[in-house]
Order: structure tokens, then C-alpha cells, then sequence
């Protein structure tokens, strides 16, 4: 039996990629040595970490003024280490709070520096997206999560800030690569490779060359992006074997046809699964509609007094794995990231069919 991984993270990926680190974990590039024994420093890992910046430049189309960075810490290391690099003692921030992971990294800045929350979907219970946000014009950058994987929504459209002279920041932990984007728009982007773009253990972090050595505190030398720029990801052992998965996540992509055609992917099977959603009398989305995920789609009984577990024991032993949705909303929660065949979607569709 076909076995569909729904999870919002460590996510499924495609069998290519797994194939591929299957044999570098045995013997890299006939080096007679698995790519977890070899040297960060070694000419075979450098190249390694070399093209795989390359091949995330060209796929997202990053201007020459932006340096790209391989981390550990996930994006949970991120949300103090934005604050401590691009947050002056005397500044201020904007965070736009849409769910759990912006309620964290809220809670985090408000350790270093001053936040303003400039708009909440807190008492709609993170089921939208606020529209028409107000920076504030003396804050230094404003913060938001493209994606939020427990609730379910999306930005659609960007905050547009570069007026107020301030910077874009952005947790794209669980939509990055999913369909093209503007860099130009953000200051820094950053995201865990484990949603959508390979395996945990390894952060990608694009930020702005002006934004690099600001020196406006004395913090560990780990959490300065100038340290990691100068040494080119390098400055300790890096997550070798994560960048590997993830080099081979990008190969896949672009073999796709690049982010057009990932975005084209994504769209269609978001659609049928929304469509069957709205379609099916026995179940209801609780996402406001113009905002609705592309990647994580939460879906719930219309009945409250039906049992999610019966339909979770049904989809089981269909091969449909880890839909139960998140402790804090209940239900079912599909994760339709890149690498989930669209064939997964039809099989979950067909389940709720015939569960109906």
C-alpha cells in the first residue's frame, strides 16, 4: 500500500531526493566515504555548499546585494537572533501576529527591544490575515510568517514598507520555494529547511548586504550574521548532510520547470482539496477564504459531535498518514507541501468521499 506522509513538519519528500541520500550516506561522490564523515573544510563538501547557494540564487532570483546563509537553531533561533542583529537599544519593531510561531518570535524580540503588534488575528483565532497593516514609522523593520502551518492561512500580498524606509522581515519556514517571490521586497527572509525544502537541521537565511554588521550590541558570536557571512556558512560545522538533502530538493524543483511551475502544482492541488472541502456536506474549513494556505489546510466536521478519530483510523488504513489536525484547533489538517504527489491529494479526496 501507497503510504501519503500529511505532516506539517519534518514533511514528506520526493523519492528521488530520499534515493539520493540514501547513496551519499553510504559513499559521496566515489570518495570511498559517506558524505557524514567528510570534512566541512574538504573540497567535495565546499563545492557542496557553493552549488547549493547557486542553485537557491538562481531558483529565487536573489539580487547580487543579498548574501545567503546556511544555519542550524531553525527558525525558533531566528526569532531572537533578527531582534539582535537589526533591532538598535533605542529602535523598535512592527510584528503582524498570525498565529503561534509570530506569537514566539514576538515573545522573543520583546527580550531585546521594544514591539509594536500592529495588527492581530488573535481574536478570530488566527483564521485570517489582517489587511492594510500601519508600520510604524520610526520602527526599524517590520516582522511577519508568510505561512502559518497550524491555522492555515497565507499572505497573498506582501506588506509593501519600503516607503517608511524600514525592512521586511519574514519566517517563510512553510512556504519558501512553494512559488516565486520578490526579494527585493524583504530585508531578510528565513526558514526551516524541514516544511518545504528538505530535511530538519538546516535554516536558510537571506539577508540584505546593509544589513549585515550593524554592531548595535555585543552579542555571541554565533548569533551575529556577520559571523556566518564572513566564514560563508562555515565558521563551525555546518549541517552538512541536511545541505546535501536540500541541494538535491532544489535539483528536483528545477527539473519541475523551476518555482512557475512548482506555484502551478501547488495551486491545482490546493483547489481540488478546497473544492472538495466546500463540496462535502460533512466537513467545513475554518479559514477565511481570500487567505487560505496553499501549503497546511486545516478542514473540520461541520457536526461537532462526530468523532476525528473514527475518520483518522479511516484515512489510516488508506495509507493517508498524520492528518490529525493540531492540539490547539482539533480536526484534520492536510500538509500539501512541494514534494507531496498530487496523487496524495486525490487519495484524500477519494477517503473523504467515501467517508461521506
Amino acid at each position: 500500500m501507497k503510504i501519503y506522509n500529511f505532516s506539517a513538519g519534518p514533511a514528506c519528500l520526493p523519492g528521488p531526493v530520499l534515493n539520493a541520500a540514501s547513496l551519499a550516506s553510504k559513499q559521496y561522490k566515489g570518495t570511498g566515504m559517506s558524505l557524514m564523515e567528510m570534512s566541512h573544510r574538504s573540497k567535495p563538501v565546499v563545492e557542496l555548499f557553493e552549488e547549493t547557494s547557486s542553485l537557491i540564487k538562481e531558483l529565487l532570483a536573489i539580487p547580487k546585494n543579498y548574501c545567503v546563509l546556511w544555519l542550524q537553531g531553525g527558525a525558533s533561533t531566528q526569532f531572537s537572533m533578527v531582534p539582535f542583529n537589526l533591532l538598535p537599544d533605542n529602535g523598535s519593531a512592527d510584528y503582524i501576529e498570525t498565529g503561534s510561531w509570530s506569537t514566539k518570535a514576538i515573545s522573543e524580540c520583546k527580550k531585546i527591544g521594544k514591539v509594536n503588534v500592529i495588527a492581530s488575528s488573535k481574536n478570530g483565532f488566527f483564521n485570517f490575515i489582517p489587511k492594510n497593516p500601519r508600520p510604524n514609522k520610526e520602527s526599524n523593520y517590520l516582522h511577519i510568517t508568510s505561512n502559518n502551518t497550524i491555522y492555515g492561512t497565507q499572505y497573498k500580498v506582501y506588506p509593501e514598507i519600503r516607503n517608511y524606509g524600514a525592512s521586511l522581515i519574514a519566517d517563510m519556514s512553510s512556504d519558501i520555494l512553494s512559488k516565486p517571490i520578490d526579494i527585493s521586497q524583504f530585508g531578510l527572509i528565513y526558514a526551516g529547511a524541514q516544511k518545504n525544502m528538505g530535511p530538519a537541521g538546516v535554516t536558510l537565511v537571506i539577508i540584505r548586504e546593509d544589513l549585515v554588521g550593524k554592531g548595535y550590541r555585543d552579542i555571541p558570536t554565533m548569533m551575529d550574521y556577520e559571523t556566518h557571512v564572513k566564514k560563508e556558512s562555515m565558521f563551525n560545522t555546518p549541517p552538512v548532510f541536511s545541505v546535501f538533502v536540500v541541494n538535491q530538493m532544489l535539483k528536483w524543483i528545477q527539473d519541475l520547470g523551476g518555482l512557475d511551475s512548482m506555484a502551478i502544482i501547488n495551486e491545482r492541488k490546493a483547489s481540488k482539496l478546497y473544492q472538495e472541502i466546500d463540496n462535502n456536506p460533512l466537513f467545513i474549513s475554518p479559514v477565511a477564504f481570500e487567505d487560505r494556505s496553499l501549503m497546511n489546510v486545516p478542514f473540520i466536521f461541520k457536526d461537532k459531535m462526530m468523532n476525528d478519530n473514527d475518520f483518522l483510523r479511516f484515512c489510516d488504513k488508506r495509507g493517508l498518514k498524520t492528518l490529525k489536525g493540531h492540539r490547539s484547533i482539533g480536526g484534520f489538517r492536510a500538509s500539501i507541501y512541494n514534494a507531496m504527489p498530487e496523487e496524495g491529494v486525490d487519495a484524500l479526496i477519494e477517503a473523504m468521499k467515501e467517508y461521506k
